[in-house]
């Protein structure tokens, strides 16, 4: 058998697993997959990790625009969750839990990075610039050019923390329990009231933009 043949086989191979493992799991409560998980299914791994990573990189690229340090992160989350597993806590929203522990690895890699320095999450402002664009689709509006680019404007003039909540809430469908979990805050008021004032911000800067300090 040539490698050809042998690597064409393996991918064969992961990819029944993994229309076993959505098969398997799609439409189970995401506290049921977790804890198939933490008891030691392959399957449930599979399912998660296939059904995540990709909005994970996506996530992550927003902190940071250093591709090898998100895919680094995201490798080192998925190798400690299954060395624990067993041992791990229970999780309702999979989602919430793997960017959370995402964002921490990137800042805690970041620091480690730039040890000279002393960052924290808004010390990122410029790495952290959303873009609109067709594939991302964050904000559901069929407008002109021009007024995609005022959002655009208006969306990077905005704090880091209002940007990722917007991400969260229009990109990946999140609830403003699960956008509290992300963003560890200790109430889900805070990330609704988060929200509305950035909302109100990309309001504001859009008119003054159109019609100027005066209206």
């Amino acid at each position: 058998m040539t490698n050809s043949t042998k690597n064409q086989n393996n991918q064969t191979v992961i990819l029944i697993e993994h229309a076993e493992a959505v098969k398997q799991y799609e439409k189970k409560p995401e506290i049921e997959i977790w804890a198939a998980f933490n008891r030691g299914d392959e399957k449930a791994f599979n399912y998660i990790y296939r059904f995540h990573a990709t909005a994970m990189f996506e996530f992550g690229i927003q902190i940071t625009n250093d591709i090898g340090v998100v895919q680094d992160c995201i490798q080192n989350i998925f190798i400690y969750l299954r060395r624990k597993r067993g041992e791990l806590k229970e999780v309702h929203s999979i989602k919430a839990y793997l960017f959370k522990s995402l964002q921490r690895e990137i800042i805690r890699k970041l620091k480690k990075i730039k040890s000279n320095e002393s960052k924290n999450i808004d010390s990122f402002e410029d790495s952290f610039q959303i873009e609109l664009s067709h594939e991302t689709k964050l904000i559901q509006l069929e407008i002109e050019t021009e007024k995609t680019l005022l959002i655009e404007d208006a969306l990077n003039k905005l704090t880091t923390r209002q940007r990722q909540a917007i991400l969260l809430l229009y990109k990946e469908g999140m609830s403003y329990k699960e956008i509290a979990e992300v963003l560890e805050f200790s109430e889900v008021k805070s990330a609704r009231k988060l929200i509305y004032r950035a909302l109100d911000s990309i309001k504001s800067i859009i008119e003054t933009k159109m019609f100027g300090s005066n209206k």
